[in-house]
């Protein structure tokens, strides 16, 4: 008897009616962006290492109109013309005009030029405290815009050409008022140049990665201040130098920003998962990998069924964005807890960091030796937290150099200002220095770890202005002089040491992107170390 099927073109009867599914089926896999990391594109290769240098070099930008002000708001020195100014026992208060002059002439800084001493040295104070409560105000606002409609790029071009424009036309500035509104609005896009930059550089790199690469960003904002020291040295006009340091942000925007991605985490979370998945298959080619064809990209929150099935579905077709709000951050008791503790302890550390860099004029040594020296100081700290780092975990490396840093600020305060007291006081600030520039290293990182993609920005945001109110507050607290100072600092690090006591351990933990996947992965994982 013959079986007409044997010889039929739809194939043979041994063959099963419904083709069974192998496990390993690409087509069936769904990955969330770290799992594709890890198992397909690379954590950190070369996709990675080009773009986390070009990205972080925007944290040199932010060092030039930062610490800018140290140098064009100094106190020159000054000499007499009449022997009768001799008197006036090393200060121009009281002087007769003409008697004594600026050495360098008026224009060597705006203290020169518009006469900011004796009872209008409060002046000084003022603009610096304003370009602080202008990066207080702007990182909150790149912050958002970052993680809604301008994106991580979008919002790092921005603030960049701000910085071009308003850094070149304080320059021009005619008065003080004017070059102190200038000076507003410079901080105002300057506050969002490094939590861009930071988030940008550091999103696409791999869970086991991104804490190293994530502290390695400080190195290129030390950098920039020893750079700008040299800068300074060479245009010894505040006007000239204001044009000095704007110039690297022209250059940035023409050489650099063409050549940086956007985020592919940003890009999933507005709904443009074809987006994404093209960055991701550019990470594994230059990576020298191969992501395969059937693997979709997907959001680690599990309750979305629907959205993830149609991500799944691929073909370029767009689903609806997820977007988060600081009302999310506050409503969930998760995201509430974690966002005060980020925001008390980005304070406390800002009031040491800042507070100790500008006493530093006190110290009656070479300025711009000074600062250079304060720079290069920075550096073995984040080498040391970044080797540091994912041996110890982040929550007590950041309790270990926050309570350095209180330590010696404490010891400091105790210590007399003259002889050679005053050498110990200066090596106190310089190890209260060292232990402050690795816990402001590590809470970028750690910030981030403790928020989901969709809201990471604006929390970030939220602890860079806090960060930034501590640096307003900052320069009332060196004004006062002698040994308070270092008490307030040594007290702002232990404090904050308490607090960091409160907080989670992040290391080799997935970055969430949703607040719903976070919530779900901190339940599980509670669940399973119970």
């Amino acid at each position: 008897m013959q079986t007409t099927s044997s010889s039929s073109p739809d194939g043979d009867l041994r063959s099963p009616l419904i083709p069974q599914a192998k496990a390993s089926d690409p087509e069936r896999q769904k990955l969330c962006i770290d799992d594709m990391l890890q198992k397909h594109c690379g954590e950190f290769g070369m996709w990675q290492l080009k773009h986390f240098v070009l990205t972080s070099l925007a944290w040199a930008l932010e060092a030039f109109h930062t610490m800018v002000m140290i140098f064009a708001d100094r106190e020159p020195a000054w000499r007499c013309l009449d022997p009768a100014c001799l008197a006036g026992a090393g200060s121009v208060c009281g002087l007769e005009p003409g008697s004594w002059e600026w050495i360098g002439g008026p224009g060597s800084s705006t203290v020169a030029e518009w006469g900011l001493v004796c009872g209008q040295k409060y002046k000084v104070g003022l603009v610096q405290s304003l370009f602080f409560g202008g990066c207080m105000i702007g990182a909150g606002i790149f912050g958002h815009l970052s993680d809604s409609v301008l994106g991580r790029k979008g919002s790092l071009t921005v603030v960049c050409i701000l910085n071009a424009v308003f850094g070149c036309l304080t320059a021009l500035a005619p008065d003080f008022w004017t070059y102190a509104l200038l000076r507003l609005l410079t901080g105002f896009s300057t506050g969002g140049v490094g939590l861009c930059a930071f988030v940008l550089a550091t999103e696409p790199v791999g869970p086991s990665r991104r804490g190293v690469a994530g502290m390695s960003t400080f190195y290129f904002f030390s950098c920039g201040i020893a750079l700008l020291s040299f800068v300074a040295f060479v245009f010894s006009s505040w006007r000239s130098l204001y044009i000095a340091s704007s110039i690297p942000s022209i250059l940035f925007l023409v050489v650099i920003l063409p050549f940086i991605s956007e985020s592919p985490r940003w890009f999933l979370i507005r709904g443009k998962a074809d987006k994404a998945l093209k960055i991701m298959k550019n990470i594994a080619k230059t990576n020298g990998k191969h992501l395969p064809d059937g693997v979709s990209i997907a959001l680690d929150e599990d309750t979305r069924e629907n959205q993830n099935k149609e991500l799944a579905e691929g073909q370029g077709k767009e689903v609806e964005a997820i977007s988060g709000s600081l009302i999310d951050v506050i409503r969930s008791r998760l995201t509430r807890v974690r966002l005060f503790l980020s925001v008390a302890i980005n304070f406390l550390c800002s009031v040491v960091y800042y507070g100790l860099t500008l006493n530093a004029v006190n110290l009656g040594t070479n300025l711009y030796l000074n600062v250079f020296l304060n720079a290069v100081a920075e550096m073995p700290a984040f080498l040391l937290t970044a080797v540091l780092l994912d041996r110890f975990g982040r929550k007590p490396l950041a309790i270990g150099t926050l309570w350095f840093s209180g330590f010696f600020c404490l010891v400091g305060c105790l210590v007399g200002g003259s002889g050679t007291w005053k050498v110990v006081r200066m090596v106190c600030g310089i190890l209260g220095i060292f232990g402050m520039a690795g816990t402001y290293n590590l809470l970028f990182i750690y910030t981030v770890e403790l928020f989901p993609t969709v809201v990471r920005n604006m929390a970030l945001g939220c602890a860079t202005q806090a960060a930034q109110m501590g640096a307003i507050l900052t320069p009332f607290v060196v004004v006062l002089g002698g040994r308070l100072p270092f008490m307030v600092f040594g007290m702002c690090g232990v404090l904050g040491g308490l607090l960091a006591f409160c907080l989670p351990e992040t290391l080799n933990r997935p970055l969430y992107d949703t607040m719903g996947g976070m919530e779900e992965g901190e339940n599980s994982f509670r669940d399973n170390n119970a």
